[in-house]
């Protein structure tokens, strides 16, 4: 099982960045994918979430993120919109232990990929 995310960089405020998080060893459909991001000093946080029956979203994006895969190439991608310095984070994504998204709990992901870092300034 591997993950590899890609995609971070430096952006401006209320600049877009799409990650990408390409999946192998596993079927994609049988186990959710999340997205993650930690900032310095803080706990890692679950931002979103697709599993084959839904999409999960955590409490910090309000809608200017979204989550998406295409099945042909195994990536699921987290497309960034009207960035804010408080998204600057490393983003992680992970596959989760089980098919559902888990709420986003941290410990229901087994799988890590290494992460990618996004900066949001000016």
């Amino acid at each position: 099982v591997q993950l590899q995310a890609s995609g971070g960089g430096l952006v401006e405020p209320g600049g877009s960045l799409t990650l990408s998080c390409a999946t192998s060893g596993f079927a994609p459909n049988a186990y959710a994918i999340g997205w993650f991001r930690q900032a310095p000093g803080k706990e890692r946080e679950g931002v979103l979430c697709l599993s084959a029956v839904g999409r999960y979203s955590g409490n910090s994006v309000k809608g200017r993120f979204t989550i998406s895969r295409d099945n042909a190439k195994d990536i699921v991608y987290l497309q960034m919109n009207n960035l804010e310095p408080e998204d600057t984070a490393t983003y992680y994504c992970a596959r989760s232990a089980g098919f559902g998204c888990s709420a986003l709990q941290r410990t229901r992901y087994n799988y890590w990929g290494q992460g990618t870092q996004v900066t949001v300034s000016s």
